[in-house]
């Protein structure tokens, strides 16, 4: 009976560590500001909580998918990114750039209007983020990275585990995301018209700066390979 109690506490144990590492990774992978994020808090101040947190939430789940074939160890295709890094990160720069480009041309007003006309736009928000986050496939690197610092995956582990770690680790980006929208709709109310306006120039810019930065040293690298 003795050995049973410790076997059982060492199953315990071995779930807590599942969980909790997965729920790190998701916030680890969501919280720094990138694109998405940029993209999360304007989408919050224009068009409401639930817009950017829809936006948090595709990139989420684009970024389960990197976790999945991060834990199935898809050597192909870590190979296959590995072999191409500059064109990718050259091709993801472009589309981001594209994407500034059009959020600088934004207009807040024209936004609001839309928004009281055509409420189901939430759709458009998952799918423009997903793909967004999608078309950045060099996160699988930060995943492998994730994976290796907080052992994420022991010897012991089951495909109960597996299942476990993934589902944490959706949970911990999507409670990333509902809590950054939930601050940003608190002084969403501060903003007038122009301050939005001028906030759409402000991120669109950030964007395009981001993806010339990134094309830059993509090119550099091309060519130096």
């Amino acid at each position: 009976q003795r050995q049973m109690c410790i076997r059982d506490r060492e199953i315990v144990d071995l779930v807590l560590y599942t969980i909790i590492r997965g729920l790190a990774i998701g916030i680890l992978v969501s919280a720094p500001m990138g694109p998405i994020g940029v993209l999360c808090i304007q989408r919050t101040l224009n068009k409401g909580r639930w817009s950017g947190f829809v936006t948090g939430l595709g990139a989420s789940i684009s970024d389960l998918g990197y976790a999945v074939l991060t834990g199935l160890g898809m050597s192909i295709v870590i190979d296959f990114i590995e072999t191409n890094e500059y064109l990718i990160q050259i091709l993801g720069s472009l589309v981001l750039a594209g994407f500034g480009a059009y959020l600088y041309r934004q207009n807040p007003a024209k936004n609001i209007k839309k928004q009281s006309a055509n409420k189901n736009t939430f759709t458009q928000d998952f799918v423009t983020a997903f793909f967004l986050t999608l078309s950045n496939p060099l996160i699988l690197f930060l995943f492998i990275g994730l994976f290796a610092r907080l052992n994420f995956f022991v010897p012991e582990s089951t495909l109960y585990h597996y299942i476990l770690g993934y589902i944490s680790i959706i949970i911990g980006a999507v409670s990333w995301w509902f809590t950054i929208t939930f601050f940003i709709n608190k002084v969403r109310t501060r903003f007038n018209l122009r301050s939005l306006w001028l906030i759409n120039r402000c991120i669109g810019g950030v964007i395009i700066i981001m993806s010339l930065v990134g094309c830059f040293m993509g090119m550099s690298g091309y060519f130096n390979h």
